[in-house]
């Protein structure tokens, strides 16, 4: 998942500069940064980013002190020293000289009594954006042996720097104009900063593999002289949830293609959104790793009685998630102290698990993960169904928001791409294409820039049946991401049924189905092919185009030959023989039947 929080000067500053550099840790005044970073154990931080090349960084470059200071710090050039030293040997004055090492507006003019507005608000920095894969994931991580761990490694990188990259391409918009009302597309890209931790804040320390990427807010502005300004806040904090549902889904495939493991999900809270967990990893580790939710899920009731005493009701979605960053914030334990390497960290976990579960569990987490891998196949085919998926994600939001823009139908897809793979690879593009199949054929507009479902285009002949979808007609009692799954059920089965009507007595075809790579239960690296990165299948290197092609020639064909044996039994009807049935033609590797498609949330019900 990602979690995000804002860098400001004063105390957020200082906590980025004396803790999320050096491991969550305790810096000492006057010990240096990459000191700090070897006691602790952590490696140092990297650049990451198309914008470094506007002030002179290279992607991969170790983040200084001094340039973290200027850049992140004071809103700098990364190179200001120097700059400044020259300017000043060229006559320029001491503000001249710091002036022009400024990108955009200095900090210190939100601070001047002169603007009555900006000296109400305290700056920004940059955005702390946290990247943690799944509970299952860190077990494996810290128990598995050193290959398994390098590899997760990988995988968080790829998908860490996959998902930067969208936030960059698609999300990144600074302000333009107009007292900076107006949005523009960046000039090069984002300027980001990454460090690596190991562990957990806990007490007593708990395998916690994440990455902090701190945003700095600074950019270039898409005009001639590519002068500088700020991001725009809302338009990235808007896609936050967007942007960790694509990373769990980018994570979850790396983890499929590279170790041959499949995922599962799990219900954490009755009623609420279940997560995707690596299948065979003994679940009792997720509760020895996650020390911490217990100590917030021991808090949590007292503040949830507080807030109905108050109130008179239960918290909702946003109030019950309050409620938990209340509960985290009350139960923060202080930082360890003790500076321990990853080797010793990782001798001191599995001590830990085995003297809790056994040498087995522990010893044999790869090889019951790969069998577990082997039965998730066997019984799920990952293949999308666009037209259900589109009626499942209006449907899920429509339940849990009422009105709803489109980054909010993203994440829902993107949900449901995870629950539907499985960990295997989905084509570029196919969540877009289903988020434009909701916008196009399952929403109106309500209100200015949002939208919510169009009930006469799911329903178009029963009004009856509308009062499905209505957030407070049936189950008033039921969470809400339950009476959800109720609306997605209906409207999956409705497709299904108008499917088979279509052609009485046979078999229902194959609609709109997008095809992943075929299932395999072992390591399959990753390939592209020529230089327009087209996706090839694992291992035989086939274009997934030339298998799509292949399959809408054998669908073509089956048809043909259905429509030949109907006309075979018409002829036979009316010269008085006894018709014969059918043989139900093959089913093809790469097609799933739309009664087989799943239901997001449930471990069970119609996959296959």
């Amino acid at each position: 998942m990602i979690s995000k929080a804002e860098v400001r000067p004063g105390d957020g500053w200082r906590y980025l500069f004396r803790g999320v550099m050096v491991g969550d840790g305790h810096r000492p005044s006057g010990k240096s940064l990459r000191a700090a970073q070897d006691e602790a154990g952590v490696p140092p931080g990297i650049w990451k980013g198309r914008g470094l090349a506007a002030v002179g960084l290279t992607a991969g470059d170790v983040v200084t002190e001094r340039q973290a200071e200027l850049l992140l710090g004071e809103g700098r050039h990364p190179d200001a020293d120097r700059i400044e030293r020259e300017l000043l040997a060229e006559g320029k004055s001491p503000a001249q000289a710091r002036r022009a090492t400024v990108l955009g507006r200095p900090i210190e003019h939100n601070r001047s009594p002169k603007t009555d507005k900006a000296k109400k608000r305290t700056p920004w920095l940059g955005f702390d954006l946290t990247f943690r894969p799944p509970p299952t994931a860190h077990i494996a991580w810290a128990l598995g042996d050193y290959e398994t761990r390098a590899v997760l490694e990988l995988c968080q990188d790829i998908a860490r720097d996959k998902t930067l990259a969208w936030l960059e391409d698609s999300v990144a918009q600074i302000r333009w104009k107009g007292g900076g009302k107006n949005r523009a597309r960046v000039k090069d890209g984002l300027i980001i900063a990454v460090f690596r931790h190991y562990e957990s804040r806990a007490a007593e320390s708990k395998p916690l593999l994440h990455d902090h990427a701190v945003v700095s807010i600074r950019a270039r502005r898409p005009d001639a002289k590519g002068t500088w300004g700020n991001l725009s806040a809302d338009s990235m904090l808007a896609h936050i949830v967007a942007a960790d549902t694509l990373y769990t889904l980018f994570f979850m495939e790396e983890v499929s293609a590279r170790l041959g493991w499949a995922w599962e999900p799990r219900e954490v809270t009755p009623g609420r959104r279940p997560v995707m967990e690596i299948a065979g990893i003994d679940q009792r580790l997720i509760g020895w790793q996650s020390t911490r939710r217990q100590q917030i899920e021991d808090a949590l009731p007292v503040l949830t009685a507080k807030y109905e005493e108050k109130h008179g009701h239960a918290p909702g979605e946003r109030a019950a998630y309050a409620l938990g960053c209340q509960a985290a914030d009350q139960t923060r334990p202080p930082k360890r102290t003790e500076l321990l390497s990853l080797t010793e960290l990782r001798e001191r976990w599995r001590d830990s698990a085995i003297r809790a579960f056994g040498a087995c569990t522990v010893y044999r987490l790869a090889q019951r993960a790969r069998a577990a891998a082997a039965a998730v196949w066997a019984r799920v085919r990952p293949v999308v169904d666009v037209a259900l998926a589109a009626v499942d994600a209006v449907a899920v939001v429509y339940v849990m928001r009422g009105a709803f823009k489109r980054h909010h139908l993203l994440a829902e897809v993107r949900r449901h791409l995870s629950y539907v793979l499985r960990g295997r690879p989905h084509q570029p593009g196919l969540d877009e294409q289903i988020v434009q199949a909701v916008v196009e054929d399952y929403t109106r507009p309500a209100g200015q820039r949002m939208m919510t479902a169009d009930l006469r285009a799911l329903y178009p002949r029963d009004i009856e049946d509308q009062a499905v979808l209505r957030p407070l007609t049936r189950k008033r009692t039921a969470p809400p991401y339950e009476r959800a799954r109720l609306a997605a059920g209906a409207l999956a089965a409705r497709v299904n049924a108008a499917r088979r009507a279509e052609r009485p007595g046979s078999r229902p075809r194959p609609y709109a189905v997008a095809v992943p790579a075929a299932s395999r239960s072992h390591p399959r690296p990753f390939q592209t092919g020529r230089k327009d990165g087209r996706l090839l299948e694992p291992e035989t290197g086939v274009d997934v185009d030339t298998v799509e092609q292949s399959r809408r020639t054998f669908e073509a064909a089956a048809k043909l030959a259905a429509t030949i044996q109907d006309s075979k039994r018409a002829r036979e009807v009316a010269r008085g023989l006894r018709p014969q049935p059918a043989p139900a033609p093959a089913p093809s590797p790469h097609t799933q039947q739309p009664d087989a498609q799943h239901t997001p949330g449930r471990t069970t019900g119609g996959v296959k």
